[in-house]
């Protein structure tokens, strides 16, 4: 039996204190209750996803390039406070044929000016933005159809 297709799922600074970093903003699910989610999606969706989260800009970007040298799908690439400030992620994204969607909880463009510039959109195939946890799962849906 083949093995399923990957969807790489990279998490930025801050994003391992999901649940309890200001849930009026970024809501009350912690990332292990997204990533549990995510993969019960995933298998229905015939695909794997291979989750990660760290709080260096370096991890983020070997591992974007660990997603084309693996063959991955997709990448889902939430890339935190990275996203407005990470040429090196901009350059990274542009770098790999894989597809890179960027993925959000919150609205970047009803918060403060400075989140309403995305070097990571800007290299992006597609931004999924402002649902909260459910941003993921449509983030995975739309990568599933690629």
């Amino acid at each position: 039996m083949a093995e399923k297709p990957v969807i790489y799922v990279l998490n930025g600074p801050n994003l391992n204190l999901l649940g309890t970093r200001e849930p009026e903003i970024y809501g009350a699910d912690t990332l292990d209750e997204i990533a549990g989610r995510l993969e019960d999606r995933a298998l229905e969706l015939g695909l794997a996803v291979d989750i990660r989260q760290s709080s260096h800009e370096g991890h983020l970007i070997d591992w974007l390039h660990e997603a084309q040298a693996e063959g991955a799908k997709a990448v889902l690439l939430n890339a935190g406070g990275f996203t407005h400030t990470s040429v090196a992620l901009h350059d990274a994204i542009r770098a790999v044929e894989t597809p890179v969607i960027e993925v959000h909880l919150s609205n970047p463009q009803a918060r403060n000016d400075f989140r309403r510039r995305s070097l990571v959109g800007e290299a992006a195939r597609g931004t999924v933005a402002g649902f909260g946890a459910l941003s993921y799962l449509l983030a995975l849906d739309a990568a599933a159809k690629l």
